[in-house]
């Protein structure tokens, strides 16, 4: 109790234009000792130890302080904003919409059920949060966390009701939707960034890449390593015969296609706690293949707007930019196992994406990008990929140096696809 007036903290000082604006006096009162708590050292978070790490005698008052009724919070909101935006706001910052994922046993927590969690890396039970981070100099600062209700609960009024969930809220929403509305409220309450960046759980949506261009916004976003694209120069060529609508004069491609024949540059970005951040990178301008769908399900190319759009005379050039962004390797416990295969990154990165158990693209191949690049002039050019080498192939009853029809584990005999070398 002895600092809960909040003078001489640091906690205490950064916590008073928020307690301003609680507006009730037991809030203000009460905050700061819960928010200690939660920072203790404590591993149990629950109220009882809490409370005995605080010095208090019981719990029920923190315990009223969080079940009280609900209450605005929107002037919090607007106050994280403004001191968010003081402290790494400006041109240079970035604003970084990601997913947030708690692990949950039960059923009755609002929104738990079971989806992807990055946490754990496989699917479980969860709750899944979109959330809002404003980073600059190396410094992050949360400014958004919003709650992602699946539809097994939208369908289920009853559901939400039981556990408190405002009428207004029980709406099917996407997480791009929430990240927008967010985004809104953010650009509202005058946050300054110079971009924006999501991975490929946002950048695969169409609506949400067309939703950042809309507000004008530069931005780079993950795409799966399958999605379609055309050259920049594509064009639609009139309808001939039965055809009512024009078409592209090319077929569409797979990104991962188009970046494994451009050169590749390694660039060092910042150093790390364990050594310098690096990846390799490729660039290049296509457009995207998510317009309307014009047949075998493939769509015509769309609006042209995109990733890091270039502005020449205030107006967006109709050119995309796919380009390949980094993603921090897989931890230890989450490295590819046998039946899990690693998810890949936003563009293409030549590097160690994250783990996902058994879902998402196959993994690149090994000797496409594993491969040394040959030396060549220190530009965009200077770094090309080796050609894949061809598979090992062994005559009937001859065995290669590096090539084994057969081999044995523990249980049974199997052959290893495509040269029945073991893999």
């Amino acid at each position: 109790m002895a600092g809960a007036d909040g003078i001489g903290s640091d906690l205490d000082r950064w916590l008073e234009p928020f307690l301003e604006v609680l507006g009730h006096k037991r809030r203000r009162s009460w905050a700061p000792l819960y928010l200690r708590g939660l920072l203790g050292p404590s591993e149990r978070k629950s109220l009882q130890p809490m409370a005995a790490s605080l010095g208090l005698s019981g719990h029920d008052q923190l315990q009223h302080f969080i079940a009280s009724p609900a209450w605005d919070d929107a002037p919090l909101w607007r106050v994280l904003a403004e001191q968010a935006d003081q402290l790494v706001g400006g041109p240079e910052a970035a604003l970084v919409i990601d997913d947030t994922a708690l692990p949950k046993k039960g059923t009755l927590s609002v929104g738990v059920a079971r989806q992807y969690c990055g946490q754990l890396g496989k699917r479980a039970n969860c709750q899944a949060l979109v959330s809002l981070t404003l980073a600059g100099r190396e410094v992050p600062v949360p400014v958004g966390l919003r709650l992602f209700l699946p539809e097994e609960w939208t369908r289920d009024p009853e559901r939400c009701a039981a556990a408190g969930v405002p009428d207004d809220e029980v709406v099917a929403r996407a997480k791009g939707a929430i990240a927008l509305a967010e985004l809104d409220r953010l650009i509202a309450a005058e946050v300054r960034f110079g971009v924006v960046l999501a991975d490929a759980g946002y950048g695969a949506s169409a609506a949400f890449r067309r939703g950042l261009s809309e507000r004008g916004l530069t931005w780079a976003v993950g795409i799966p390593r399958n999605q379609k694209v055309y050259d920049a120069d594509v064009q639609l060529v009139p309808p001939t015969g039965r055809k009512r609508r024009p078409v592209p004069d090319q077929e569409p491609r797979e990104v991962e296609a188009v970046l494994a024949d451009l050169p590749w540059r390694r660039v060092t970005w910042r150093h790390g706690t364990k050594g310098p951040l690096a990846a390799r990178f490729a660039a290049t301008r296509v457009r995207v293949g998510d317009g309307k769908t014009w047949a075998n399900n493939r769509h015509l190319p769309g609006d042209g707007r995109g990733h890091c759009p270039r502005r020449a005379g205030g107006r967006v050039a109709l050119e995309w930019r796919a380009q390949v962004l980094p993603q921090q390797p897989a931890a230890a416990h989450l490295a590819a196992r046998p039946g899990g295969c690693h998810q890949g990154p936003l563009g293409l990165r030549a590097g160690a994406p994250a783990a996902q158990a058994g879902t998402g693209p196959r993994p690149l191949r090994g000797p496409l990008l594993d491969g040394p690049a040959s030396a060549r002039a220190d530009d965009l050019h200077g770094f090309r990929l080796p050609a894949a080498p061809s598979p090992c192939r062994a005559a009937p009853g001859e065995v290669g140096e590096k090539c084994c029809p057969v081999f044995r584990d523990r249980h049974h005999l199997r052959a290893c696809r495509p040269c029945g070398a073991p893999s």
